[in-house]
């Protein structure tokens, strides 16, 4: 296991839900700002433009901005952000396969009483 510091950062930005949601759609074309929004349920447009921005700067996506009015901008996997996607497909194809035991499991862990605080 690494302790490097900017390993960890990196970890937690292509780790958080909305990057891997963000490289998971990506997976088969490049997409403009709002087909993102759309595709991506429960994203804010906020959330959004700060997770394709930590993607571009980490090198996992490419922002092409078009020399057109209105400008079009469109984002699309980097070759290093393709080599997410057999992880990030699994993970996203692992939840949805296992959400009914999830959901069962919070239900569960939900319905018992509280616990008592543990002692420092």
């Amino acid at each position: 296991m690494t302790t490097n510091c900017k390993a960890r950062e990196v970890v937690g930005r292509i780790g958080s839900k909305w990057a891997i949601y963000v490289i998971s759609s990506l997976d088969e074309h490049t997409m403009r700002f709002g087909d993102l929004k759309k595709t991506i349920d429960g994203i804010s447009q906020r959330m959004l433009t700060v997770t394709l921005r930590s993607l571009e700067r980490d090198g996992l996506i490419r922002r092409t901005v078009y020399p057109v009015v209105p400008p079009r901008v469109e984002y699309a996997l980097t070759p290093l952000g393709r080599t997410l996607l057999e992880v990030v497909s699994t993970m996203v194809h692992w939840t949805d396969e296992h959400m009914a035991e999830i959901g069962a499991a919070q239900s569960a862990y939900d319905s018992r009483p509280e616990p008592e605080p543990i002692e420092q």
